[in-house]
């Protein structure tokens, strides 16, 4: 396709796009946070793809099952040490969709949403580069990073990164189908609910520009 050369963006672009319009919500009980996850190939941004996404909505601090997204792609590319991990097979019972498909129902999804996912800059290079291959522009959400979250909650100072098992121990969350889009999406919405009662309890005021503060501009993208 060729949207980007030509300027002109397909429907579902400029429906997400419209999103953006005018002053967002600001009161930051009626935020709607979504929580997302993808299983890849690889981590190579340029080179790996996208396998399934994984998506689940926070607002004030409950978590809504029912506004949730379950996608997973058709492999153009398959790597068989990964399959260790995702469990997820190029020829499996699965209902599939291409990629394309896959980036419009995340697109129609998400909105104006504000993103959340642990080493979100990952998540969201790779739905960029997705969106790059379709001759889009970025995504244009606000992005939070559950790891940045709990370094500024200040409960452990010896080092700056932790993966979601060790915070998923940390907190007592159970890691059911850990290593799917949608389980690790689930794990980290309830890691984000715990982090913003913690980081309620430091500020009485929280506010997203007070929790991007806790991002570098890495994590940020």
């Amino acid at each position: 396709m060729s949207w980007f050369r030509k300027k002109v963006y397909p429907p579902f672009w400029k429906s997400y796009k419209e999103c953006f319009r005018g002053k967002q919500n600001a009161e930051f009980e009626n935020i709607r946070f979504i929580v997302f996850d993808t299983e890849t190939t690889g981590l190579d941004i340029k080179k790996d793809r996208i396998l399934s996404i994984g998506t689940i909505a926070v607002i004030d601090k409950t978590i809504k099952v029912s506004d949730s997204l379950e996608s997973y792609l058709t492999q153009d590319l398959f790597n068989v040490e990964t399959v260790k991990i995702h469990g997820i097979l190029k020829q499996g019972t699965i209902h599939k969709v291409t990629e394309e498909e896959a980036i419009i129902q995340f697109l129609e999804h998400i909105k104006n949403a504000v993103l959340v996912a642990h080493h979100a800059a990952f998540d969201v290079a790779m739905i960029n580069q997705a969106l790059k291959r379709l001759n889009l522009p970025k995504l244009k959400n606000k992005v939070l990073d559950t790891g940045h979250l709990f370094v500024k909650s200040k409960l452990d100072t010896s080092k700056k990164h932790f993966s979601l098992d060790e915070l998923s121990h940390r907190f007592n969350i159970p890691q059911h189908d850990r290593h799917t889009a949608s389980g690790d999406a689930f794990i980290t919405a309830i890691l984000f609910v715990k982090l913003l009662c913690i980081l309620k309890k430091k500020n009485t005021v929280i506010s997203i520009a007070y929790l991007q503060r806790s991002n570098d501009r890495k994590g940020l993208l």
